[in-house]
C-alpha cells in the first residue's frame, strides 16, 4: 500500500480506511476495559485467571481480518517465507515495507546467490544531494549496495552511505571510519539516513540524523563515517542480527570497493537507541560471522542499550513508548514469521495499514493510545509464551562476546530502557573478557543522549587514534 509522502494528499479510499482503523482501536480499547472489568468481577473465584484471560477471542469477534487480495503469481524474494502456511505467506507479503521509488534501496538483485557477504552490487554517487546535510567540506558521499545476510541465514542486501572528508588524510596508517549507527526507529525505507542523504530533506527525515552532530564532527576530525541502514530492505526495526549482518557487510563492502583508502583504516562504531541495536548485533557477530573485520574494528560506543527484550516488555508496553513497542514488533515479525502467526485480526489491520511506512515521529505519537501488547495477540498471556521466551533469547544474544572493546553507557534516570539492562550487558561481557568501560550518567533516555555523548565521543577518538582501550570492568 501506498505510504502518504511529503506534500501528498490521502485519497477518500485512504481517509476511509485511516476512519476504520480509528474505529478498531477504539472498539479494542473498549474491549480491553470489558476484559479488565470481568476479571474483577471474578476476583473472587478460587483459580485467577491470566492477564488478559478470553481477551483474544473477544477482539477477533469485533475486529475482522484484514482483505489482502489476490497473491502475486510469484512471490518476491524479500518476503518468501518456505514451508509456511499459505495465509503466513500472504501476511507476510502485505506486511512488508512499500517501495519508495528508488530503485537501490528497492529492489532485489538478481546477482545475490553468485556474491559473498560485503560484496559490492551497486554504488552511486550522491555528493550533490548530500553534501549540504553533512554539515562538514566533504570529497565525496557514496552509497554502497552490499549482499548480506538476513536473520534466517538467507541472502540479502544492505544499503550505507560513505561520507568522505574534503581534507587528505596525513595521519599514520588509512584514514580512520567511524560507523554511526543512528536510531532509524522506524518502518518505511523513506525513514532512513540513506534515503534522505539521496533525496534530500522530508517529512520522514529524522532529526537524530544529524543531531548529535557525529557524522559532522567526525568529518571535521578527517575521518571517514559510514552510515549503515541497518534495518535491511524489511525494514526489520530491533531485530539485532539483521542489523549486526549489515553493518558488518557494510564495512566489508567500503573496505573492497575503496582497498588503498580503507584496507588499513582503523574503525569504531557508534550507536544509541535503535542504533545501539546495531551495534550490539554487530560486535557480538564479529567473532562468528565477520573474523576477516576482527582486527580492524577497534572499539565500539553504544548508549541507552535496548539489549533486554523481556525488559521492555514490562517498561515500554501499554504506556507513551507503546507505540515504538508494537513498532518494534512489527519489525522483528518481519523477519520471524512465528510472531505472524500469534497476531489477531487487529494486529494484522494495523500491519497491513499505512502504518507499515511511518517513522519515529509517528510510531512514538501512537504511545497516546496506550495500546498493551496483549490487545494485539491472538493468545493470552503472550509475553509468557514459549514464542516469547525463544524471542528474549535471541535479541538478547546473550553469551556471546563482543569482538571488539566497548563503552556502555545509560541514563540513570531511565524508565522506557532501564540502566540495569546495560549494566547487565557490562556484567556480561566482562565475564566473557572484554575490555570494557560502563557510565551511568544524569538523564532519562533522551537527556543521556546529551550528558553520555562527549564522554563516548572522546574514547571513540581515542581508539581510532591508536591508543589501546581501557579495561574498567572488575577482577575475576
Amino acid at each position: 500500500m501506498p505510504v502518504l509522502g511529503p506534500g501528498s494528499r490521502p485519497t477518500a479510499g485512504g481517509l476511509a480506511r485511516h476512519a476504520r482503523i480509528g474505529f478498531l482501536v477504539c472498539s479494542c480499547a473498549i474491549a480491553l476495559a470489558v476484559s479488565h472489568g470481568q476479571g474483577t468481577a471474578g476476583a473472587q473465584s478460587a483459580v485467577p485467571s491470566p492477564p488478559g484471560a478470553g481477551l483474544p477471542a473477544l477482539i477477533d469477534s469485533i475486529v475482522p481480518p484484514p482483505a489482502l487480495g489476490p497473491p502475486p503469481r510469484e512471490v518476491p524474494p524479500i518476503a518468501a517465507a518456505p514451508g509456511e502456511p499459505a495465509g503466513i505467506q500472504d501476511l507476510r507479503i502485505a506486511v512488508m515495507p512499500s517501495d519508495v521509488g528508488d530503485p537501490f534501496f528497492d529492489e532485489w538483485p538478481d546477482s545475490m546467490g553468485d556474491s559473498a557477504n560485503g560484496d559490492v552490487l551497486a554504488t552511486r554517487d550522491v555528493t550533490a544531494a548530500a553534501a549540504p546535510f553533512v554539515g562538514a567540506p566533504v570529497r565525496e558521499v557514496r552509497q554502497l549496495k552490499v549482499r548480506t545476510t538476513d536473520s534466517g541465514g538467507m541472502p540479502s542486501f544492505a544499503t550505507a552511505t560513505l561520507v568522505i572528508p574534503a581534507t587528505p588524510w596525513t595521519g599514520p596508517g588509512g584514514r580512520p571510519v567511524v560507523v554511526n549507527n543512528l536510531p532509524i526507529d522506524a518502518l518505511g525505507r523513506a525513514c532512513t539516513p540513506g534515503y534522505t542523504l539521496a533525496h534530500g530533506l522530508s517529512l520522514s527525515t529524522n532529526v537524530a540524523d544529524f543531531v548529535p552532530p557525529t557524522t559532522a564532527l567526525a568529518t571535521l576530525h578527517g575521518y571517514a563515517v559510514l552510515i549503515p541502514d541497518h534495518e535491511g530492505p524489511r525494514m526489520a526495526y530491533a531485530e539485532p542480527y539483521v542489523a549486526g549482518h549489515a553493518v558488518l557487510d557494510t564495512i566489508r563492502g567500503l573496505r573492497r570497493a575503496l582497498p588503498d583508502e580503507f584496507g588499513a583504516s582503523r574503525i569504531a562504531m557508534t550507536g544509541y537507541s535503535g542504533g545501539a541495536i546495531a551495534t550490539h548485533g554487530a560486535v557480538k557477530l564479529i567473532d562468528s560471522y565477520a573474523p576477516d573485520l576482527a582486527g580492524a574494528i577497534v572499539g565500539a560506543a553504544l548508549g541507552g542499550v535496548p539489549a533486554d527484550f523481556e525488559m521492555l516488555t514490562r517498561s515500554m508496553n501499554g504506556n507513551l513508548a507503546t507505540g515504538l513497542f508494537h513498532g518494534a514488533t512489527l519489525g522483528i515479525a518481519r523477519e520471524r514469521t512465528e510472531i505472524l502467526g500469534l497476531a489477531n485480526n487487529l494486529a494484522q489491520q494495523l500491519a497491513t495499514s499505512p502504518l507499515k511506512d511511518q517513522c519515529v515521529v509517528t510510531l512514538g505519537a501512537a504511545g497516546v493510545t496506550f495500546l498493551p501488547m496483549e490487545v494485539m495477540a491472538d493468545i493470552d498471556n503472550p509475553f509468557a509464551s514459549p514464542q516469547a521466551r525463544e524471542l528474549y533469547r535471541d535479541m538478547k544474544m546473550a553469551g556471546i562476546a563482543s569482538g571488539a572493546p566497548l563503552y556502555i553507557y545509560n541514563g540513570g534516570q531511565e524508565f522506557w530502557i532501564p540502566a540495569a539492562g546495560a549494566r547487565a550487558l557490562y556484567t556480561e561481557q566482562c565475564g566473557l573478557g572484554v575490555p570494557a568501560v560502563y557510565r551511568e550518567v544524569f538523564g532519562e533516555h533522551l537527556v543521556a543522549a546529551v550528558t553520555g555523548y562527549s564522554g563516548a565521543v572522546h574514547w571513540l577518538d581515542e581508539r581510532l587514534r591508536g591508543i589501546p582501550a581501557p579495561d574498567e570492568c572488575p577482577p575475576a
